[in-house]
């Protein structure tokens, strides 16, 4: 039986399709936390058949929820404080994702002005279509993460 322990404080992310934890771990930055990360890959489940889990002992305000939300808004998120569950969230779509995905419309300001963020926009929250704030330029979600 595996046995992974629990955590004091920190996030558990739940239900995650199947193979996609270190791709989710690298768009999380994880690496550049000093925290320990628990990767838990093709565990069983009754809901999804297979899924990964990964927990996180870190500080509540250290994981940026809404690139998780744009990754994949259907992970369970449970928030661990004092060796307990405290809440559970649930994920949306984020109305707005600030150095998510990198414009890929060449006459972009963004692409002159290395410094300026990369803002995206949600336009079509049915079909997942975000628009870059200066250009318009339409992304739909998923496609690149910007690393």
């Amino acid at each position: 039986m595996l046995n992974i322990s629990g955590i004091h404080e920190g996030y558990v992310l739940d239900h995650i399709q199947a193979g996609m934890s270190m791709s989710i771990y690298k768009d999380l930055k994880l690496e550049r936390l000093d925290c320990t990360v628990a990767i838990i890959k093709n565990a069983k489940s009754s809901k999804m058949g297979k899924k990964d889990i990964i927990k996180v002992e870190c500080p509540i305000d250290a994981l940026d929820l809404d690139i998780l939300g744009f990754i994949d808004h259907n992970i369970t998120v449970n928030i661990v404080k004092n060796d307990t569950i405290v809440e559970k969230k649930e994920l949306h779509l984020p109305q707005q994702v600030v150095n998510v995905i990198k414009c890929k419309n060449p006459r972009c300001i963004t692409s002159i002005e290395q410094e300026l963020d990369q803002v995206f926009i949600l336009t079509d929250e049915e079909k997942e279509i975000y628009r870059c704030k200066y250009c318009e330029e339409q992304q739909k979600k998923k496609i690149r993460i910007k690393r």
